[in-house]
């Protein structure tokens, strides 16, 4: 057996085992979370750019010195921007993002998104990954209540947002604002320094048909 081989090493992050395991490339490292990340298929993202379609990607491109990320089936191979940095400096940081990421339930790839909070290629990384929390971990919670809420923009740090249905003038709307979707917002994205409701000045007919 092959110094290679007796490479690898465990780490325990809050209950969740991540194996480590070296590569043919020295600047990059597989993190084996034991379970399944994309099953039968992989996907590269080379760069942040490409990075939309995954929220776990984009969060590892948060991380300074990641310089690619590769998601396999059981696998997620993580490259560094050179030789020169200590893989000991940068593996806490991995380990917990990837720790998180299982925990948040958010998917792994995003095949499609709502139409009101579509991601597009020409959203910066933080307005994505807000859409994406919205589309995928509020907004549902907020639909069972009758409501909804709508992205309007984020700017100088606070995330714009429209409440409809039973959300739009309950008593409880501001601290559905406050303690539920900015303090989610907000664990996940350091950007975010707060959350504003959007009012509008004369109902809008055009909002009851809304997806």
């Amino acid at each position: 057996m092959t110094q290679h081989q007796l490479a690898g090493t465990t780490e325990q992050v809050r209950h969740m085992f991540i194996q480590t395991q070296d590569t043919p490339n020295p600047n990059s490292l597989k993190f084996i979370p034991g379970k399944p990340v994309l099953e039968t298929r992989t996907m590269d993202f080379p760069t942040p750019a490409t990075a939309f379609r995954s929220p776990l990607a984009r969060q590892l491109f948060r991380i300074e010195g990641v310089k690619s990320v590769f998601l396999g089936p059981d696998f997620i191979t993580v490259t560094k921007e050179s030789e020169e940095l200590d893989w000991n400096l940068l593996k806490p940081d991995i380990y917990a993002t990837i720790m998180d990421f299982f925990a948040s339930g958010l998917p792994l790839v995003t095949e499609e998104t709502s139409s009101g909070e579509a991601v597009s290629e020409e959203d910066d990384e933080v307005v994505a990954m807000i859409k994406e929390l919205l589309d995928t971990r509020i907004r549902p919670t907020v639909q069972e209540d009758g409501g909804d809420v709508i992205y309007k923009g984020f700017e100088d740090g606070i995330v714009q947002l429209k409440l409809q249905g039973s959300c739009t003038s309950c008593p409880s709307s501001i601290i559905t604002l406050k303690n539920g979707i900015q303090n989610m917002l907000q664990f996940y994205i350091p950007e975010v320094e707060g959350v504003e409701q959007v009012m509008e000045e004369e109902p809008n007919e055009k909002e009851t048909n809304s997806p």
